[in-house]
């Protein structure tokens, strides 16, 4: 047994053993982790910069102690002295393997950027932020009437606005003064309109008239990746969308990873807590420059996140969520001030909270239903949020029911054996040919199929590098299509799928995508442990939202919504072939982006939407699938691609799946073998 540590990289999820002493740079690249480095390994270029992660990782089965890596050294604290080094980051070039160790390579280090896919998308919504502009004439002070600036302030407002009430924080006060008298007793403020637990309040001011704008963030904190959208709380028009990988992953890649270190780990729910609001601070300073603009004239901010997020963005330990009943320790809105949260905005701005539905459906799952409005929907839509844990919504005007579903980080290409993030030159969509069984794909970063004569040119800076979630999808799928993988998962031999890109690899077939290995690039394959992986999470998924019908007593559903960063980028036709989502008419299959976002968009500069949400939310009934007794069913018979019970016969009426069983080596394309029939339960 090879005793050397083991070296676990993250956000990629590849893993091996080395000696000790072995540089982390040399173990990323024998593993073709994604590090880069320019200067030979000098500590000069600065590019390799990796974090190390200590505590127990149940995800990854390894405990990381101290001294799992070198000590810090001269060339190291000679970089920091000079260009500085964000604290806890080390450079690969110079850290050294020790022992058992879960090295995060972050976004400014990878050499093929994460492609953050949640832009904001083009919606209507009714301008009414939460923060306003008012240029007000301020009585001066008199000694026959002493009244403090603030009350003269408040006056004005009320008589010349009909603003009433307002008040202001103590920052705002220490300002105050010299600014109306700067100002010629004229003065522009940003007033937040207040809220149920607070009256107006005042957030900056500006002498005299000020003829600018304030701005507003909308965020997605999800599990993966934190977005942001830049907003002018003046026109609504967005200036900028960024994001970033959440730097929580290298504790954990699905959420319950997450709360086992904090569980396991003294003081693991603050680290995590310390790792994403630095995440969101670099995130805000990015999205800031990006636009040009003042990162303290943004005054207001909304996040929309799942409940762990919510817990820990808050600095609330997550520990209650990892266990029945899975209590949050808040479902409710909150406003809170930013600096309650560390973060690098205007330091009186505000921070809103959508609400949580319940348990494991949090705010990104009310935001969703915030932009898709199910609850007005005449008739019964299917809405799946398509993440590491997906939230299921099934509705109309009669009432929503709602769930979460723990998919696991397959779909997002983790746990795949060439699986990667959506980055230049992952592939992300797939046809193989019916006859020759060969593939032909396209890459991120090139609309050309990979059998054009130009695409090699066109792909010549990025490569082929593996494949991300929407690319695993339409592979399987088509490899489903193809008579390549039967019903039950299992990939068959050259003799009974007629190719011989199909070849035995220890006990079980893998099939052949591409393989670039003889001039040293990747040689990419799709194993049956794959298979099992996207099984397992497409399971889960159909079993979340076959156990709502169940409650609506329907076998049908008159739409589907795929909401999501990479709900946006899956197909209907191969998501069905897989068993993903319910038979339904691809033509009612739709996206809509990154919903969430979008709610979180329309609560930023619809004030009056924060409200309607918190109703919508109390209405929502939550159906909990852990106890409830059909859901294992679902699941074991939704292993099965599509499934091994539910007929999909408008699928059967696109799309001819052919039976073959590879179970015991017989069945070969085209023999009526049959499904392969698992037990249930």
């Amino acid at each position: 047994m090879n005793s050397d540590p083991l070296v676990v990289f993250t956000p990629s999820g590849k893993r091996g053993r080395f000696p000790v002493g072995t540089p982390v740079l040399t173990a990323a690249r024998q593993l073709g982790v994604d590090l880069d480095s320019v200067c030979g390994g000098r500590g000069i270029c600065s590019r390799c910069q990796i974090t190390p992660g200590y505590g127990e990782f149940s995800k990854h089965g390894v405990t990381v102690r101290d001294g799992a890596l070198t000590e810090w050294n001269t060339v190291e604290q000679r970089y920091k002295d000079k260009r500085g080094l964000t604290e806890g980051r080390r450079l690969g070039c110079q850290a050294q393997v020790q022992g058992d160790v879960v090295i995060d390579v972050p976004a400014e280090s990878q050499v093929h950027k994460q492609v953050v896919r949640k832009r904001a998308e083009a919606r209507d919504i009714t301008l009414d932020p939460a923060v306003r502009l008012y240029t007000v004439q301020v009585a001066e002070p008199d000694m026959h009437d002493p009244t403090g600036d603030l009350e003269r302030l408040r006056a004005a407002l009320s008589a010349q606005h009909q603003v009433d009430g307002v008040t202001a924080d103590l920052t705002m006060l220490q300002q105050m003064q010299p600014l109306l008298r700067k100002g010629g007793w004229t003065v522009t403020v940003a007033v937040h309109c207040g809220d149920a637990e607070s009256p107006p309040r005042v957030v900056h001011i500006w002498p005299g008239q000020h003829d600018g704008t304030i701005y507003g963030l909308a965020v997605d904190l999800g599990s993966t990746t934190i977005a942001a959208h830049l907003c002018d709380l003046q026109t609504g028009a967005v200036l900028a969308s960024s994001g970033l990988m959440n730097p929580q992953i290298r504790f954990g890649e699905d959420l319950m990873s997450r709360v086992s270190y904090a569980m396991m780990n003294d003081g693991g729910a603050a680290e995590m807590t310390r790792a994403v609001r630095a995440g969101m601070r670099d995130l805000f300073t990015q999205i800031a420059e990006e636009a040009g603009v003042d990162a303290g004239l943004i005054v207001d901010a909304v996040f929309v996140c799942n409940p762990v997020m919510h817990h820990l963005l808050l600095g609330i330990d997550p520990f209650e969520l990892g266990q029945a009943p899975f209590a949050l320790a808040t479902n409710g809105a909150l406003s809170l001030h930013s600096a309650e949260l560390e973060l690098n905005i205007h330091p009186a701005a505000r921070v809103y909270l959508l609400p949580c539905i319940a348990g494991h459906v949090g705010a990104d799952a009310a935001a969703v239903a915030l932009s898709e409005a199910p609850d007005k929907s005449d008739d019964l839509v299917l809405v799946v949020d398509v993440g590491t844990n997906a939230e299921i919504l099934l509705g109309n005007r009669d009432r929503v029911l709602a769930c979460s579903s723990p998919t696991g980080p397959a779909f997002e290409g983790a746990q795949i054996s060439a699986g990667q993030r959506a980055a230049p030159g992952a592939i992300e969509r797939v046809e193989i040919d019916p006859e020759s069984k060969v593939p032909r794909f396209k890459v991120i970063g090139s609309d050309l199929w990979s059998d054009d004569p130009r695409f090699a040119d066109e792909i010549g800076t990025t490569g082929i590098t593996g494949i991300c979630g929407s690319g695993i999808i339409e592979m399987v799928a088509e490899m489903r299509v193809h008579g390549i993988v039967d019903a039950a998962g299992l990939i068959g031999g050259p003799e009974q799928t007629g190719t011989d890109r199909c070849f035995l690899d220890g006990r079980t077939y893998s099939y052949l995508v591409h393989d670039a290995s003889d001039t040293g690039g990747p040689r990419i394959t799709v194993t049956n442990r794959d298979i099992r992986e996207i099984q397992m999470a497409k399971a889960a998924l159909y079993s979340g939202a076959r156990l709502l019908m169940d409650k609506f007593d329907v076998d049908a559903v008159d739409r589907v919504v795929l909401a999501g960063a990479f709900g946006a980028h899956i197909s209907p036709k191969h998501a069905m072939v897989l068993g993903m989502i319910p038979d339904a008419p691809l033509d009612k299959v739709t996206s809509a982006g990154n919903a969430a976002g979008t709610g979180a968009r329309i609560a930023l500069l619809n004030h009056a939407a924060r409200a309607e949400i918190e109703a919508t939310v109390r209405a929502i009934h939550k159906i909990e699938t852990a106890i409830e007794p059909r859901f294992q069913e679902h699941f074991v018979n939704a292993s099965a691609m599509p499934n091994a019970v539910d007929p999909f016969p408008i699928l059967n009426g696109l799309v001819s799946l052919p039976h073959v069983s590879f179970n015991t080596g017989g069945g070969g394309v085209g023999e009526s073998g049959g499904r392969r029939r698992r037990r249930r339960a």
